[in-house]
């Protein structure tokens, strides 16, 4: 299966370089100076059990000439629109188009673009960024990859799928309910994002402080009523685990927004905040600390001109 992997960014640049290293059909879809960056020195993943060098097979969207067989899309939120036109060319009747991307926006944007067919639901866990040489650093073990239909069905296609993920290196999961999935994701990267990018701490500073630990569980209550309002199933073992984990006193754990904002670069605060807020808005219900840490982002998003 012919693999085009759209976004060379942490995300992209890893996932798409293991299944390569596996020896699976990878083809990175890029541009400007990332694209140099790979041309001249390679993919570079530094993993926790030493470094990665692959040269990967790279095109840009003017030489797509051909459909391919699964698109694995894993731009930013706010580069999804104009990363529409780039994959358009790519997309044949049977492609799988399985989004990495953070909220749930994009599974409307990109249906009503290519059709309920071609979309699958998907997630990934990694703590992962660029350097300033542009090699992929894992910062920590976890790197797992999770993707199924969004009825909730074992097509034959998702079992393809699914194969091709299997022992790539990293952990590859098949799930049957991808939509609650894709929800709980939603939940722990806002929550971080939330609490680590209004308070200007990693987890571990807000919960030591006073009252931080009441402040982290009222964010996670608002927005855990926000996604509830939409469809979430509870789980509550996932809910406690992640409440546990989000005021955890010795937590060195730190958003990539705030990663993002600390640097000076853009950040999703629309699409994994405004968009909660604004689900929030339409079931009636009053979210203050989240408007609070969106009006935070919102404002320093603007003050980057």
């Amino acid at each position: 299966m012919r693999i085009l992997v759209v976004g060379a960014g942490a995300t992209g640049g890893y996932f798409g370089g293991r299944l390569s290293q596996a020896g699976r059909d990878v083809t990175f879809l890029v541009r400007g100076k990332r694209a140099d960056v790979l041309r001249h020195n390679g993919l570079h993943l530094i993993t926790p059990d030493g470094e990665i060098t692959l040269q990967p097979r790279l095109i840009t969207a003017a030489e797509i000439n051909q459909a391919y067989d699964i698109i694995l899309l894993t731009v930013k939120a706010f580069g999804l629109e104009s990363a529409l036109n780039d994959i358009a060319p790519a997309v044949g009747p049977e492609t799988i188009i399985m989004p990495i991307l953070n909220g749930m926006k994009h599974l409307e944007v990109l249906t009503a673009r290519f059709g309920e067919h071609a979309v699958i639901g998907g997630l990934c866990k990694i703590a992962a960024t660029l350097d300033e040489q542009g090699r992929v650093v894992q910062l920590s073990r976890l790197h797992e990859l999770t993707y199924g239909e969004r009825d909730g069905s074992i097509s034959d296609r998702i079992g393809r799928l699914d194969a091709l993920c299997r022992d790539a290196g990293f952990t590859a999961r098949l799930s049957t309910t991808i939509i609650n999935d894709m929800w709980e994701k939603w939940l722990l990267l806002a929550s971080l994002g939330a609490i680590t990018c209004l308070m200007r701490g990693n987890i571990g500073q807000v919960a030591a402080a006073p009252d931080g630990d009441l402040f982290a569980r009222s964010v996670i209550n608002e927005i855990l009523a926000v996604i509830v309002s939409a469809g979430y199933q509870r789980r509550e073992n996932y809910i406690a685990d992640t409440t546990a984990l989000l005021t955890l006193k010795d937590s060195t754990q730190t958003s990539s927004m705030y990663r993002d904002m600390n640097q000076g670069y853009q950040v999703e605060a629309d699409q994994v905040l405004g968009d909660l807020v604004a689900i929030g808005k339409r079931a009636g219900l009053v979210t203050p600390l989240l408007c609070a840490a969106y009006t935070h982002l919102a404002v320093y998003q603007r003050s980057r001109g």
